[in-house]
């Protein structure tokens, strides 16, 4: 891999904030509510941006 400008750690890390707050926002929500329909869908969206954030992170390593 090559290695990342300045910038481009600096977007990699506001976006990996952004996924970490989403996820934690949505895993909120899944634990909150009682419509199991709502929690489903909130732990995929959770599960998502975890895909994200791992993805993000990958270009860290």
């Amino acid at each position: 891999m090559a290695n990342l400008t300045a910038k481009e750690l600096s977007a990699i890390q506001d976006h990996l904030s952004v996924e970490e707050n989403m996820i934690k926002k949505y895993r909120m929500y899944a634990q909150t509510t009682q419509d199991g329909q709502i929690r489903q869908r909130c732990d995929e969206i959770a599960n998502k941006h975890q895909a994200h954030f791992n993805t993000l992170m990958g270009h860290l390593n």
